[in-house]
């Protein structure tokens, strides 16, 4: 084959449709998800600084975490505390900071679900 004729060699890059971005993307639908992508960052830095309070053992025991997920304060009744019975007082804690934490998820999933309109997007 004479050179410049038939396919190009195999190290050359570019071609036909390569580098012009995915096809049926257009300008709008690019500032629509950079729109999203600042509102999930704005929600995502709000719901990180709330916090959520949750109790246990009809109210003796209480957890707050905050978005991070990281427990702020324990609150127990000392009415709770029983030497007889640590379990019950450990239990009611682990409740309190679980139901704590599911309150935070919720809340994060509920508000970016607001944003994506319900598209399955990770956070």
């Amino acid at each position: 084959m004479a050179k410049g004729y038939g396919r190009p060699p195999m190290g050359r890059k570019g071609g036909k449709g390569m580098g012009m971005g995915m096809p049926g993307l257009n300008m709008d639908m690019i500032k629509q998800a950079q729109k999203m992508q600042a509102d999930m960052e704005k929600t995502q830095a709000e719901l990180q600084e709330k916090e959520y309070t949750a109790t246990a053992g009809g109210g003796v025991v209480s957890a707050t975490v905050d978005g991070k997920h990281t427990l702020k304060a324990l609150t127990i009744d000392p009415e709770a505390v029983d030497p007889e019975d640590v379990e019950m007082l450990q239990d009611m804690v682990i409740a309190a900071v679980n139901e704590a934490i599911r309150a935070a998820m919720d809340d994060m999933s509920a508000s970016m679900g607001k944003i994506t309109g319900g598209m399955n997007l990770p956070f």
